[in-house]
């Protein structure tokens, strides 16, 4: 054997051993790493349904294809009570049993009824405050809908000051 035969082997098997984790993730779970809640690929694609149809794509690109829905995730996964975390979950599989299939309006309707309102209140304040906050922090409003200065401003000489 020379030694660019066992080089070359070796570079095969570690990058064999580096991809290896990702081959043995659990098929059907979510797409980014959860450490306190357990959803699932479908939850996942429900949500990001759900997230669109807060915010849909008009001229600006919408909350799927911005991913909110990983942000939203992640949001509730480290920075939501236990307890607040569970009301989400169970609030995510009600709307999902209640909303799989139906369209836009289905969708508002469903928040919007007055019964039971208390029970889908937790899951919507979460979810609503953690997709409106991901789509105020994106890359895409960041850069093309806010207007920043830089500190100290501009200079006008002719703004009067009253005194």
């Amino acid at each position: 054997m020379n030694r660019r035969t066992a080089v070359k082997q070796l570079f095969i098997i570690a990058g064999g051993l580096a991809l290896l984790p990702s081959c043995l993730r659990e098929q059907g779970g979510t797409s980014i790493a959860l450490h306190s809640i357990e959803m699932s690929a479908k939850d996942e694609a429900f949500l990001a349904d759900l997230v669109d149809r807060l915010i849909p794509e008009t001229d600006s690109p919408g909350a799927k294809k911005l991913n909110l829905h990983l942000f939203v995730m992640k949001m509730v996964d480290d920075c939501h009570s236990p307890e607040d975390q569970q009301a989400f979950l169970e609030g995510l599989a009600t709307a999902r049993k209640e909303l799989d299939g139906k369209s836009a309006d289905g969708f508002k309707s469903y928040f919007d009824g007055q019964e039971s309102a208390e029970k889908k209140a937790p899951f919507y304040q979460i979810f609503k405050r953690r997709t409106i906050q991901g789509y105020l922090n994106s890359q895409y409003v960041m850069k093309n809908k806010l207007v920043y200065e830089l500190v100290p401003g501009r200079y006008n000489g002719e703004m009067k000051i009253i005194a």
